[in-house]
């Protein structure tokens, strides 16, 4: 009997080239990942400063609202000073209602603290967290200043089919600028409609 040398044993398992394709698409799966959670770090850092644009810019126009509904003023001064109204043109920096009781006004003035001391930066609008000891109205209490925001106010009128103002409605369009903790600039806008009526 003769053997032949035919008979031969298959061996299954990885080649080095398919082990290297793989760990090349592990890579690129692990990147895309890694760039994902930049994204999610990215936001969440900015989520406090976009959380306080909005409540600003919400603020400003429940001021505007209460303003119009206590008959405080006219309606022909729900209007940008450019066009006769009391409301600030362009961006300025965030004071606390004055004797009108407006936000965004000529008659604007420095915020206090919870303290009733005067907010740093000129008056500018500022928070007041609590210390280390967790309990507020304390020595060694925390304020935020609010002086990288800046508001904008602005009021134009609807117009009708025909292109003509239409005398009893308003559009308030409230910017809110803002630089985040990696110095990047951002913009909360709210736009409202506000009537003569209420």
């Amino acid at each position: 009997m003769q053997r032949t040398a035919s008979s031969q044993t298959l061996q299954g398992g990885f080649t080095l080239i398919e082990t290297m394709i793989s760990m090349v698409i592990l890579t690129i799966g692990a990147l895309g990942l890694l760039g994902l959670f930049g994204v999610a770090v990215r936001a969440n850092q900015t989520s406090q400063e976009d959380m306080i644009a909005r409540q600003l810019a919400a603020e400003t126009m429940e001021s505007i609202y209460t303003a119009r509904n206590s008959s405080e003023i006219s309606w022909a001064q729900i209007q940008n000073a450019a066009n006769g109204g009391i409301f600030a043109n362009g961006l300025n920096s965030l004071l606390c209602a004055g004797p009108d009781g407006i936000l965004g006004t000529a008659d604007d003035a420095p915020c206090l603290t919870a303290s009733g001391t005067t907010c740093p930066n000129g008056g500018v609008q500022c928070l007041t967290e609590a210390g280390p000891d967790g309990i507020m109205g304390t020595a060694d209490d925390v304020i935020v200043s609010l002086s990288n925001y800046k508001r904008q106010i602005l009021i134009t009128p609807l117009l009708d089919g025909n292109g003509n103002p239409i005398q009893t409605l308003n559009q308030v369009t409230i910017t809110i600028q803002f630089t985040t903790a990696n110095w990047l600039p951002k913009s909360y806008v709210l736009n409202e409609y506000v009537s003569e009526y209420h």
